[in-house]
């Protein structure tokens, strides 16, 4: 079972309004993403060491409640979809002392070697293959993190 990636807002990040700036956000994914890595055994930089990109595609995010300076955020992270060359991450943004769902999120990406070309990690890596076919749609929810 894999913990969400938890946080706190800096100052800097948040807007006039005292909002964490709506850019951050796709900041804070990326570092979802990493943390789900190290997690699973798998950090990035090893994945990279070995050759393996991971390019982003797309990315989304509906915002539902504000996130502020000082907040305790978690993000949980699902594998939605992955196929060993297309990946599909959500994410579900959550103030961590109220419940409150704050955002959701997606990102799509696939897999590439250093010169972007594509890659199949079903045969050339297995270890990252394993990693996020094991993950795929394994949902985390609040309950089950505390």
């Amino acid at each position: 079972m894999y913990k969400p990636y938890r946080f706190t807002p800096h100052y800097y990040e948040t807007d006039a309004m005292g909002i964490v700036h709506h850019s951050n956000y796709i900041r804070r994914f990326e570092d979802t993403r990493l943390d789900f890595l190290a997690q699973a055994g798998y950090p990035y930089e090893r994945m990279e060491s070995e050759g393996l990109m991971i390019p982003v595609r797309g990315v989304s995010v509906e915002f539902k409640n504000a996130v502020r300076f000082g907040d305790n955020v978690e993000i949980m992270p699902t594998i939605k979809e992955f196929n060993g060359f297309n990946l599909k991450v959500s994410y579900t943004v959550i103030n961590a002392d109220t419940g409150v769902l704050c955002a959701t999120g997606t990102s799509e990406h696939f897999f590439t070697d250093k010169e972007l070309r594509p890659v199949r990690t079903k045969h050339k890596y297995p270890d990252v293959y394993k990693v996020f076919h094991d993950a795929l749609e394994e949902i985390l929810t609040p309950n089950e993190i505390r």
